[in-house]
Order: structure tokens, then C-alpha cells, then sequence
């Protein structure tokens, strides 16, 4: 009896993130050092902001069963990366309000680390492992190019980003030019791209812009496939 009792709890506390799971997204965060106070906020603020506006809400819940699961990663150097929303299943808008919510006041984990851009996309695709989704994406926002430890191809070679999709977004402003090296470096899989914009100012546009284009392919392959 123990042990069942174990067991559902495991299922009660594991299911309901993945249940008719059709899109896991990580959002890995840049909270490094070149992140200041107000650029942080900016991040932030701009993913809470972009789950409480309708067409992106209307478009997670337009198909039945097409639910899109998602988290919220803090990255920055080559140790300090670090899950500060835990996975959600957005499946109706009370869900989508409480992940909104849990974005705005999630604490800034590091503040002082250099950029470590593998290590943030291997934690990330660590945390895809755990997901029984059908499609697996990682978003991540940067505004530098990697300045400590080893290259993204380095866990590319070894298989860890198969099957998954990576999509950047960068703050440009930096010398070198992080956008180059995102397109490079970052982005791959099927259908992946690179958004840039110019300063901090504009990322809760670009968030909303990509998240709805990420999410609008689940959508497509939905409609598409004649279910």
C-alpha cells in the first residue's frame, strides 16, 4: 500500500505538466552581468506581460489538446544556471495567469557571472529530457556571445540537442555583434531562427512577436495533419 501510495503521488505532482503535451518551451534567460537592474526587469516583465495579452492566450487554447508546456531558466555563467518557473501546462487561463504571475516575481538568481551560452543551452535540454512533449523548443535571449568554457557545438557533436529546436533573441549592442554568432552558434533544428533587436526597450514586442510564432507552427502541423 506504501508503495502505491508513493506512486500516486509521483503521478499527481509529474502528470498534469505533460499531460496532452503537444509543445514544451524553455525560456533561458540572460540574467548575466551585462544584465542590469532595468534590463532584467525588462526581460521579465516582457514574458509576464506577453502570457497576459489575448492573441497569444487565444492562440494557446484555440485546438483542444494542443496544450503548450512551458519554464523559465536563468542562465549566465558556466555553473549558474538555474529553473526559476517550474514547468507549467498552460491548459486553460487560469494556468496561463498563474505561470504570468509567477514570471513577474520570480527572483533574479545571479547578477555577477560571465556568459556562458552552452552551459545555459545544456541545462536547458536537460530539463526537455524530463518532458513526454511532442515537440521540444528552447528560446533563448541573450545579449553577448559566450565568453567562458566551451561552444554550443560541443554538445551538438554529442547529441544533445537532437530532436529539438533552438530559436535566439538577441539584445543587440555588445561588440562583437551577438546576432552573427547566434546564427551560428545557437540556432539550429527545423524551422529555427534569430530575432534581433536593438536595445532592451524592445524586447516585450520581440518576446510576444516570437513566442507567437513559435507557438503558430504547433498550431499549423494541427490543422495540417486533419486531426
Amino acid at each position: 500500500m506504501r508503495i502505491a501510495h508513493i506512486l500516486a503521488a509521483w503521478f499527481s505532482l509529474t502528470a498534469p505538466a505533460f499531460a496532452e503535451c503537444r509543445l514544451a518551451l524553455v525560456l533561458a534567460t540572460d540574467v548575466s552581468s551585462s544584465i542590469d537592474e532595468e534590463e532584467y526587469r525588462l526581460q521579465m516583465d516582457g514574458i509576464a506581460r506577453a502570457f497576459r495579452t489575448p492573441i497569444l492566450r487565444d492562440a494557446m487554447l484555440a485546438v483542444p489538446d494542443a496544450y503548450v508546456s512551458v519554464t523559465v531558466v536563468h542562465w549566465s555563467g558556466y555553473r549558474h544556471q538555474e529553473q526559476v518557473v517550474p514547468w507549467t501546462l498552460l491548459s486553460d487561463e487560469a494556468a496561463i495567469a498563474r505561470f504570468s504571475r509567477a514570471v513577474a516575481a520570480a527572483p533574479r538568481r545571479f547578477d555577477d557571472r560571465p556568459t556562458a551560452v552552452a552551459k545555459g543551452l545544456q541545462f536547458s535540454a536537460k530539463l526537455l529530457e524530463e518532458t513526454r512533449c511532442d515537440r521540444k523548443i528552447i528560446d533563448l535571449t541573450g545579449d553577448g556571445v559566450s565568453n567562458i568554457g566551451i561552444e554550443p557545438g560541443y554538445f551538438a557533436k554529442r547529441g544533445l540537442f537532437d530532436a529539438l529546436v533552438i530559436n535566439g533573441l538577441v539584445i543587440r549592442g555588445a561588440e562583437p555583434d551577438p546576432e552573427p554568432y547566434y546564427q551560428e552558434n545557437v540556432a539550429r533544428g527545423p524551422g529555427s531562427f534569430v530575432m534581433a533587436v536593438e536595445d532592451y526597450g524592445d524586447y516585450p514586442a520581440a518576446i510576444l512577436q516570437k513566442l507567437l510564432r513559435e507557438i503558430a507552427v504547433q498550431y499549423t502541423m494541427k490543422f495540417s495533419s486533419g486531426d
